[in-house]
C-alpha cells in the first residue's frame, strides 16, 4: 500500500522549519490522520517537538551516519501503519555534507525517498524578491519535486498582497500557507537551538501546541494532503520488529533535564538486541540502578544544571565506582563533560566551577565558539581496535583543558575535531567518553557495547 510523505524544506537555517513542520504534524494529527514525523540531520532537538505534537515517536534520517540502506530501512519500518509521513528537512534545501555536492542534503533525501517537497520561505524585509528566492530554488535541479510553498515570517495583510503579486506574476507553484508574524509564539532557544521538550514545564507546553495551531490555522491541508506521496511499497507486515526474547544484559540510561540527546533508533537497536533498559537521573537520584551491566550517559545541557549534579556527590561517587569497577560505559558529549574533574564556565561576569566525576585528569571549559560537523574516525585500543570509517556528529560550545599527557583514547580523528584536533574517545577501563556522538546503524559499534556488556555481567 502506498503511503504519502512530504518533506517541509527551508531556504536557509532559521526560516521556521519546525514551527512550520509542528503545524502541518498538529493539524493532521487534529483532522484523525496518524502521523509519522521524521528529521533529517542528526539532530536531537526537533524530533523531541515533533513527537510531542504528534504522539509518535520522530526518526532521524542521516545518510552520513545511516547510509542509503539505513535510510530507507528507517523510513520503511516506522511509516507502514502511518497514513502520511512529515518529514522535516535540515539547514537550507541544497546544504549537504560540502559545498561541492548536497550528499546528505535535504533534497538529497527527498529524492530518495520520492517524495514532494514544501518550501519554506523568509518573508521578513522583502516581498518581490521572496519571487525570485523561490524561482532560484525550484529551478536549481530541475528534478527536484518543490510541490508547494509556504510563506513565514508575514508582516501584515497589505506585506501579503504585495507578495501574493509577486507569486502570482513570476512563480508557477502552489501556495499553501501565509503565516503572519507574531512575537507571542516565539520558541524559546539557546545556543544549540530550541530548548528540549523535557527541560519545558506546565504552561511552557502548552506555548508549543498555541505555537503549532497558530501555524496550523493559516496553512491549506486539503492541498498538502493532494501533494503526490512516495512510491514506496511499505511491507508493514515485513518490517515489525521482531520479537524480543529474555534480556542477556541490563543497561542503566542517563536521562533528565541535563541529559537526553539519544537517537531513539539507537535505543530501539539495543532493546532489539537483547539489552533491557533502565532509566535514571543523575540530578535527582542518589546512584546508579542496582544490577545493571552497562552505563549510557548521553549528550545535553550538563552545564545549565552544573550546580545540581554538582551536589549530587551521592550519584557522583556511585558511578564513578561503577566505572572504576569495570562496568562498560559509552559517554557522549554532554556524558564526557559530566566524566571530568569539572566544568568552568567562564561566559558569565563571575567564574563558575562545578565540580564532576572526575573519571578523567581533565575539566571542561565552556566557551563561546561553536564546533559542529559530521566526523569520521578510525577505532584504536583494546575497546574500539579494528573498527575503521567511523561516522559521527559533533556540536557543542566547550571545550577540554589540561589534558593529562598519559590519557588513552578510542579513536584516531579523519574528519572534525574530537576532543584535541587528533583523538577523541577518552578511555578508562572500559569506559568510552567522546565528542562525538554515534548512530548504531553502524552495528559494530552496537555490537561492541553489547559484547562488553555481557562480558561484564558475566564475572
Amino acid at each position: 500500500m502506498q503511503k504519502p510523505a512530504i518533506v517541509i524544506a527551508g531556504t536557509t537555517s532559521g526560516v521556521g522549519k519546525t514551527t512550520v513542520s509542528m503545524g502541518i504534524m498538529r493539524k493532521l494529527v487534529e483532522c484523525g490522520f496518524m502521523v509519522q514525523p521524521y528529521k533529517i540531520g542528526p539532530d536531537f532537538i526537533d524530533p523531541c517537538y515533533h513527537t510531542f505534537v504528534t504522539g509518535r515517536q520522530s526518526r532521524n534520517l542521516d545518510l552520513w551516519l545511516m547510509g542509503k540502506k539505513g535510510v530507507l530501512e528507517c523510513f520503511e519500518r516506522n511509516s507502514w501503519d502511518a497514513d502520511v509521513s512529515v518529514i522535516e528537512g535540515v539547514m537550507g534545501l541544497f546544504d549537504g555534507i560540502s559545498g561541492k555536492r548536497n550528499f546528505g542534503s535535504t533534497a538529497h533525501i527527498s529524492k530518495m525517498l520520492d517524495a514532494p517537497i514544501i518550501l519554506v520561505v523568509d518573508a521578513a524585509k522583502t516581498s518581490q524578491s521572496v519571487a525570485a528566492m523561490i524561482l532560484g530554488y525550484t529551478n536549481f535541479d530541475p528534478c527536484l519535486n518543490v510541490a508547494g510553498i509556504i510563506i513565514n515570517n508575514v508582516g501584515s495583510q497589505k506585506h501579503s498582497s504585495m507578495i501574493h503579486d509577486a507569486l502570482n506574476i513570476q512563480v508557477k507553484k502552489k501556495l499553501l500557507g501565509i503565516i503572519y508574524r507574531n512575537e507571542e509564539i516565539r520558541s524559546v532557544e539557546r545556543y544549540l537551538g530550541l530548548i528540549p521538550p523535557v527541560e519545558i514545564k506546565g504552561k511552557g507546553k502548552n506555548i508549543i501546541l498555541n505555537c503549532a495551531k497558530y501555524v496550523a490555522d493559516q496553512i491549506n491541508l486539503e492541498s498538502i494532503l493532494s501533494l503526490k506521496g512516495s512510491k514506496r511499497n511499505q511491507k508493514g507486515s515485513q518490517l515489525l520488529p521482531k520479537n524480543e526474547s529474555k534480556p542477556i544484559c541490563k543497561i542503566a540510561v542517563a536521562f533528565d533535564e541535563s541529559f537526553n540527546f539519544y537517537y531513539y533508533d539507537n535505543l530501539n537497536s539495543l532493546r532489539k538486541n537483547g539489552v533491557s533498559l533502565v532509566f535514571f537521573s543523575p540530578i535527582k537520584e542518589k546512584s546508579v540502578p542496582r544490577d545493571v551491566d552497562g552505563l549510557l550517559i548521553g549528550g545535553g545541557f550538563p552545564e545549565i544544571l552544573a550546580q545540581r549534579l554538582e551536589m549530587n556527590n551521592s550519584m557522583k561517587k556511585s558511578i564513578h565506582k561503577s566505572i572504576v569497577n569495570g562496568m562498560p560505559t559509552l559517554a557522549e558529549c554532554g556524558g564526557l563533560m559530566y566524566l571530568t574533574k569539572a566544568i568552568n564556565d567562564n561566559r558569565r561576569k563571575k567564574h563558575r566551577r562545578y565540580s564532576m566525576v572526575g573519571i578523567f585528569d581533565t575539566e571542561t571549559s565552556m566557551t563561546n565558539r561553536v564546533t559542529i560537523g559530521y566526523t569520521e574516525a578510525k577505532g584504536k585500543g583494546e575497546i574500539m581496535g579494528n573498527i575503521s570509517h567511523v561516522h559521527g556528529h559533533e556540536f557543542h560550545y566547550s571545550e577540554l583543558v589540561n589534558i593529562s599527557s598519559d590519557s588513552q583514547f578510542s579513536f584516531n580523528m579523519q574528519r572534525g575535531r574530537g576532543i584535541n584536533g587528533k583523538f577523541d574517545g577518552l578511555t578508562y577501563n572500559t569506559c568510552v567518553a567522546s565528542y562525538m556522538h554515534l548512530h548504531f546503524a553502524d552495528t559494530r559499534i552496537l555490537e561492541r557495547i553489547v559484547d562488553r556488556c555481557v562480558q561484564y555481567k558475566r564475572k
